[in-house]
């Protein structure tokens, strides 16, 4: 190569890094899906001075108005395909229901934008290697609402007590994160809003006419997402990954149903039960139907010694005795996931919730779904990524 040659090549490297969201100026920030959740870390975005958000989409003018008055002077759109056609929209935000995380991810990646995609990141596990698949091919970044990634309060004592042998041998591990007692899901508006879309918001799903319930409470209908498995379950899911290894489990056995039933058509079971066996150890998720909770959180047991986590404190207790060492850490830790991917997009590093570690740890939930529908304890093949025949 001659100096010309180089000189050259750096102007290109310049001026590609110039494109780059945030590089030399503020990044144009898109949000697909804002509801409650997606407004939300919309304004963790605007905490950050390299941000501004330009455009905004939902199926629902309501949330489009409401969301416009922490983000006026926004453009606005129904159809997300035409948010992902604005030039000056450099990231897009995914808060949309779980059954179109994939395809809005994958449809902003093939339109060259970085994403940040909430989780559950996808609805089957058919659906993740194609969103692995989209940011590889088009070299974007992609993070997922795995916030606990990002903390602190996971991240020190991992070092601490866990890849520094202090917790010794783990051979089980507790995640526990219960809700209430149901309630029966709203039945009004039993008109649809003529300002919402409901066959957009139905999207992949089949068709079904309007239904109050079903739009306002997704969660508790299987077509949509796996319930409480996915809601609660990647997130503790994937930090027992992060913390034991970025490998799926051997086997998913579900036991739950639904054990409160209102008879208002709800899918998605209200009592939890998971238990996944990993190479040498094995894990239990808990999300029940109690009405007073206990607190919520994933506990390590070890052959030296005990480690709670969640996200705000952590506490280890050592099995020869003595005080627990106790912290405590305020605040919300997806600011820090916000953080992460936007210093990712300048610098493009893998982030801390890159989509294909997030790819690995929703199978546990998801497997956990297929027990419940099936019935039957799955056998898993963690190298190929396939339920084994019965």
């Amino acid at each position: 190569m001659t100096r010309r040659d180089g000189v050259k090549a750096a102007a290109w490297t310049a001026l590609s890094y110039s494109r780059v969201m945030g590089a030399n100026d503020r990044a144009g920030l898109g949000v697909i899906g804002v509801g409650h959740r997606g407004t939300y870390v919309m304004t963790l975005f605007q905490k950050n001075a390299d941000v501004e958000v330009r455009a905004l989409c939902d199926v629902y003018g309501v949330r489009i108005d409401e969301a416009q008055q922490k983000a006026p002077h926004t453009r606005t759109f129904s159809d997300h395909r035409r948010l992902l056609e604005l030039k000056e929209v450099d990231v897009v935000l995914i808060g949309s229901p779980d059954h179109w995380h994939k395809d809005h991810a994958v449809d902003a990646m093939e339109a060259g934008k970085d994403v940040y995609v909430e989780k559950p990141m996808c609805r089957t596990r058919e659906e993740a290697p194609l969103m692995v698949k989209a940011a590889r091919i088009h070299d974007r970044i992609c993070q997922v609402g795995v916030q606990q990634r990002s903390g602190r309060i996971y991240l020190e004592p991992r070092e601490k007590y866990v890849r520094s042998g202090a917790l010794g041998k783990i051979s089980h591990i507790d995640a526990v994160w219960h809700g209430g007692v149901p309630r029966r899901l709203p039945s009004e508006p039993a008109r649809k809003p003529s300002n919402l879309d409901w066959v957009r918001f139905l999207g992949p799903v089949k068709y079904r006419d309007w239904n109050p319930g079903q739009y306002l409470n997704f969660r508790a209908f299987l077509d949509f997402n796996g319930g409480k498995m996915t809601d609660f379950g990647h997130h503790w899911m994937d930090a027992i990954h992060m913390y034991m290894g970025e490998r799926a489990p051997n086997s998913a056995v579900f036991a739950g149903g639904i054990y409160t039933d209102l008879g208002d058509g709800r899918t998605a079971p209200d009592t939890c039960n998971a238990l996944f066996e990993y190479n040498g150890f094995s894990a239990l998720f808990q999300s029940n139907a109690y009405g007073a909770n206990v607190e919520y959180g994933i506990t390590f047991h070890g052959s030296e010694g005990r480690l709670f986590v969640n996200r705000n404190r952590y506490e280890f207790t050592r099995a020869k005795g003595g005080a627990p060492e106790v912290e405590k850490i305020p605040g919300d830790i997806t600011a820090d996931h916000v953080r992460n991917f936007l210093d990712c997009c300048k610098s493009r590093k893998l982030p801390n919730g890159d989509v294909g570690i997030a790819s690995i740890s929703v199978l546990p939930p998801l497997l956990a779904v297929q027990s419940y529908v099936e019935q039957r304890r799955l056998r898993f093949d963690a190298d190929r990524l396939e339920v084994l025949p019965l």
